[in-house]
């Protein structure tokens, strides 16, 4: 088990906090800081002048621009280069879907975001040489675009459910396809679907359809609460010819295809969240320094300034755990080899390794969008809620993104399912360490007095022992049947999500100043940060031991809750760091990290 703890999602519950040096865009090479130069100029060049006609639906307009994100390579960035693609690594994908939210266009963000990834992935990682060679180049170009039918009316978060059948043709030539598929982004746009159906009933399996297939039919366009300049349409096969060469991968195998795509679109979600929210507190930022009200600035309100800290502080936390998350990825990727027939399953099987990660990353950027655009608008007052400024369109657009690739319930519970089948299979030494839990409350903190950030990182680590004491807890009381306790399960989930962000936050800052790119503010966002998530987890935990015991804490119980407490209230006076780091970003004008 110690040989694969390195490669193994989950390591961070029962690590110290620094244990492994993390990624952080801190680390970023030089073609990393070009290509994000150059997609954020196209942004702001190219999308945000349009932003309005492409909201109005103007599907011209919207296929040029992606024609030209193709002509500057970006729409082919994980495609390898003899299909027309750049074959970079992970963290230019999500760079470049950071980078692409400059234009504050939701809409072209989302068209951008399936073409560049379900849209072609699963012909580029699945595909036949025939296959690749036929519908990548046009795909990476943008002449061609691409979408992905797995949604039904009967099966949305439960997905392989589908009842979308396929039946091989009497001559062996053609797979007959019945059923429908709904909320299909680019659907009235594309050229060509990955679509999902049950061979024979039960066989879920991937086929690439081309638009013009018969029997095949395209919906109409859905009324959205947001981004409306995008397509949504759903889709019909009526005894429709797909021709038996253009079956994805094999029979049976859909779940593979759609998992990895997933597990990719989440943490691609989470870095176009984070590109958003950054955009969000530069606006923000400007106006509260710009509107004037009582004879004065509104960013001299105390208020306000708390407000734009706490924005700020959310956004640098996800910063940290989504570059963190694609680093422990592209680490795994590094190590396979790229000649070998099986390079893209093996990339899937290394991108699953750490789907408890993705999850968190899709989880919170989302949620912390939401929290930074909603306290973004509040602070613009009635301007804020008028579709002239930009916030309100965002505002309606983000809200799906808690939704789709798998609703943020459905990925708390990935969490603590594959939390539970490392700690039964002991894939993580969970058990172990919770053997420990005494030893570690008996001992000072092993820190060295130097450590800036020493009491910060003992009290995470001391949330996780404690997240780990409710998990044991909860494991004893129910065993397997955890996964029916929701109420519970989200309880953990978020606590390891609190942890995993926390401890990266602390070490992105840590490293930062070490190599001397961060002011010391970076340390102040770690403090502020960590104390509030000290007293969320607290909560949290007394919450889910009072869910197990149906309100009878034992004596027990108790006592390591108060032995927990005395570890994790710091001494931290939140609201004067949160007054500096409002200062720090008003004098910079614009999100500063």
């Amino acid at each position: 088990m110690s040989d694969n703890i390195n490669q193994i999602g989950g390591k961070f519950l029962v690590q110290p906090v620094g244990a492994d040096p993390i990624y952080c865009r801190e680390k970023f090479t030089e073609e990393h800081r070009d290509i994000e130069q150059m997609v954020k100029e196209f942004g702001k060049e190219r999308i945000y002048p349009n932003k309005e006609k492409i909201e109005k639906f103007d599907k011209d307009l919207s296929l040029s621009l992606i024609r030209e994100t193709g002509e500057l390579g970006l729409l082919g960035v994980g495609i390898p280069e003899e299909y027309g693609g750049m074959d970079l690594d992970k963290i230019t994908t999500a760079i470049v879907i950071e980078s692409i939210a400059s234009g504050y266009s939701s809409s072209f963000l989302t068209t951008f975001s399936v073409q560049t990834a379900i849209g072609m992935l699963p012909i580029a990682w699945f595909g036949t040489k025939e296959q690749k060679e036929k519908y990548l180049p046009k795909l990476v170009t943008g002449e061609w675009i691409g979408a992905y039918g797995l949604t039904e009316p009967s099966a949305g978060s439960d997905a392989l459910s589908g009842k979308t059948k396929a039946v091989l043709s009497d001559d062996g030539k053609h797979y007959i396809l019945n059923g429908e598929k709904i909320f299909i982004t680019n659907g009235s746009w594309a050229d060509v679907y990955t679509v999902f159906a049950q061979v024979d009933g039960n066989k879920f399996s991937a086929f690439i359809v081309d638009r013009d297939t018969p029997g095949f039919e395209v919906g109409p366009e859905e009324k959205k609460m947001g981004i409306k300049g995008s397509s949504t349409t759903p889709l019909t096969f009526t005894d429709a010819k797909v021709p038996v060469e253009n079956l994805l991968y094999k029979v049976g195998k859909g779940a593979t295809i759609a998992f990895n795509s997933l597990n990719i679109g989440r943490f691609k979600l989470g870095a176009a969240e984070l590109g958003g929210m950054k955009e969000t507190i530069s606006y923000v930022t400007n106006y509260a320094s710009e509107r004037k009200q009582f004879g004065q600035s509104i960013s001299n309100f105390d208020v306000i300034k708390g407000k734009l800290a706490q924005m700020v502080i959310k956004t640098y936390s996800a910063d940290s755990m989504i570059y963190r998350t694609i680093g422990l990825i592209q680490g795994e990727i590094d190590k396979l080899d790229k000649s070998s027939e099986s390079y893209y399953l093996d990339m899937g099987a290394a991108m699953e390794k750490f789907a408890i990660e993705s999850s968190m990353t899709k989880i919170y950027g989302s949620e912390s969008m939401a929290y930074v655009l909603d306290e973004g608008i509040q602070t613009m007052g009635g301007y804020g809620f008028v579709e002239e400024y930009p916030l309100a369109t965002t505002y309606r657009s983000d809200r799906i993104n808690r939704i789709w690739e798998g609703s943020n319930e459905i990925n708390r519970q990935i969490i603590t399912g594959y939390m539970m089948k490392r700690a039964l299979l002991e894939e993580l030494p969970i058990r172990e360490t919770v053997g420990k839990i005494d030893q570690f409350l008996s001992e000072e903190s092993h820190y060295n007095e130097s450590d800036a950030l020493r009491k910060e990182k003992h009290a995470i680590d001391t949330g996780k022992q404690m997240a780990l004491y409710l998990f044991h807890k909860a494991l004893s009381e129910f065993g397997q049947d955890l996964k029916h306790e929701q109420q519970l399960t989200e309880i953990l989930a978020n606590m390891f999500i609190e942890l995993y962000t926390a401890g990266s936050t602390i070490s992105r800052a840590e490293f930062s100043i070490e190599a001397g790119q961060a002011d010391s503010i970076v340390l102040d966002i770690a403090r502020a940060h960590t104390a509030e998530v000290s007293l969320t987890l607290l909560n949290m935990a007394l919450t889910g031991m009072n869910g197990i015991t149906r309100g009878h804490l034992s004596e027990t119980m108790v006592d390591y809750l108060k032995k927990f407490e005395a570890r994790m209230l710091l001494p931290t006076d939140i609201i004067g760091l949160k007054r500096k780091i409002a200062n720090y970003v008003y004098s910079q004008k614009s999100y500063p990290f």
